[in-house]
């Protein structure tokens, strides 16, 4: 795709991930919708990263886990600037907890946000862009998605069924003018990560990666229609084994559960209020 000409609808816009690539792809010709629930934040991040691109930038605040808030976000990007031609559904929430020790409505809100949120605008949106003679579908999933992490299971849940549902709608629009991409990236520096995650990390000498290099890749995926990309090794070989070879990587993870254990039973393990993610950051 020549970037251009994308009108991009991009969610979680003013998180870590999400503004990093907002800004990679205005670079790069975009005109880029920026959704999130804080508006605050949303023009707070034009006004002082992007102020050279606000003759291609609009900010739009919508809370995703609400019907309502979607219908009329859909309506809306069918006609900013003639309407759109790609979604990237990057909105997202993390918990790091053991399952057992997990509140009821973390669970609700991580399968509302990471999950319900993007088939329904998917949904929303398609008869549109299926109109456009080029149109893409970004979703942004984990490795977590491509392997089970432990005091994360409710995350890679879910980012294992964004996976599925960008592979089946990937193969159901085959013979379509709209392509699907699943982005997967690996532990990234944004402000979702609690202190004990990022201490976990460095214990277990988890690299992490900056967002700009998780907002280059989505940009490269659009340009070279790349159905699927995990970012960063050893976690791209792990995704491969795990679906060979699961017992091997149970194995190498089961020595990691000490540690995580540790962590995550810790107040530091608690990520920000819920009510700060329910569109604005995504925890890869």
């Amino acid at each position: 795709m020549k970037l251009a000409e994308a009108r991009v609808l991009l969610t979680g816009a003013a998180g870590g991930i999400g503004s990093a690539i907002a800004a990679e792809l205005l670079a790069h010709g975009a005109a880029v919708l920026m959704v999130d629930m804080n508006d605050t934040a949303l023009r707070h991040l034009v006004s002082d990263q992007l102020p050279s691109f606000v003759d291609r930038v609009e900010v739009y605040t919508a809370n995703l886990t609400k019907a309502e808030d979607r219908t009329r976000l859909a309506e809306f990007a069918r006609t900013w600037r003639g309407g759109v031609n790609v979604l990237i559904n990057n909105a997202g929430v993390s918990h790091f907890r053991l399952l057992h020790e997990q509140p009821a409505e973390e669970v609700d809100l991580a399968l509302a946000v990471n999950l319900q949120a993007p088939i329904h605008l998917c949904r929303l949106l398609l008869p549109h862009l299926g109109r456009q003679t080029d149109a893409h579908i970004l979703n942004t999933g984990s490795v977590f998605g491509g392997f089970g992490y432990a005091a994360y299971s409710v995350y890679s849940a879910t980012k294992f069924a964004i996976r599925g549902f960008s592979e089946a709608l990937r193969r159901e629009l085959a013979d379509t003018t709209v392509k699907v991409h699943y982005l997967a990236p690996r532990a990234t520096r944004t402000g979702i990560n609690s202190a004990a995650v990022e201490r976990m990390n460095e214990e277990l000498k988890v690299a992490m990666d900056t967002p700009a290099i998780v907002a280059a890749a989505a940009r490269r995926m659009l340009e070279q229609e790349t159905a699927e990309a995990v970012v960063g090794w050893p976690e791209k070989f792990f995704v491969r084994l795990n679906a060979l070879l699961p017992r091997l990587v149970d194995g190498a993870l089961r020595k990691q559960l000490p540690v995580i254990r540790r962590y995550a039973g810790t107040p530091a393990s608690l990520s920000p209020p819920a009510t700060d993610l329910l569109s604005t950051r995504v925890r890869t």
